[in-house]
């Protein structure tokens, strides 16, 4: 581990990537907040932004949403890229970058895969190993 390298980052990834991801997650959350991105699918729907990557020459943002309760997902991710050039337009005119990075939308998956592995722990087969284990 370099000195640079905190070692809850992943490997490569700086601290201006992140700290830019961050300021663009912040941005695109209080446009959705505020009801500035007019699209009936958009403004129907909660939405999360638990996080944005962003490449290491600033000029891609990958933008992780997901709609509160997973509902409908495909059809707010069609909206987001339908209004892609508004919102890259909106985060370029409040943070401060020499370049507006191009912005891609995707489905974060962390929950179910959150879900998948609080489910599996919940089987009777994991609990009968976790008090066997607890029993030694």
């Amino acid at each position: 581990m370099t000195r640079r390298q905190h070692r809850d980052q992943p490997a490569g990834v700086s601290q201006r990537q992140l700290r830019v991801g961050e300021l663009i997650r912040h941005e695109l959350a209080d446009l959705l907040a505020r009801g500035e991105v007019h699209d009936p699918v958009i403004e129907g729907h909660m939405i999360t932004v638990p996080e944005v990557r962003v490449s290491a020459d600033l000029r891609l943002a990958t933008i992780y949403v997901m709609p509160l309760g997973g509902r409908d997902a495909k059809e707010v991710i069609d909206a987001l890229e339908r209004n892609s050039r508004y919102v890259r337009g909106e985060i370029a005119r409040r943070v401060n970058l020499k370049f507006a990075p191009e912005i891609r939308f995707r489905i974060d998956e962390r929950f179910e895969e959150a879900e998948r592995i609080e489910k599996l722990l919940r089987t009777p087969a994991v609990q009968r190993d976790l008090r066997s284990r607890n029993d030694e």
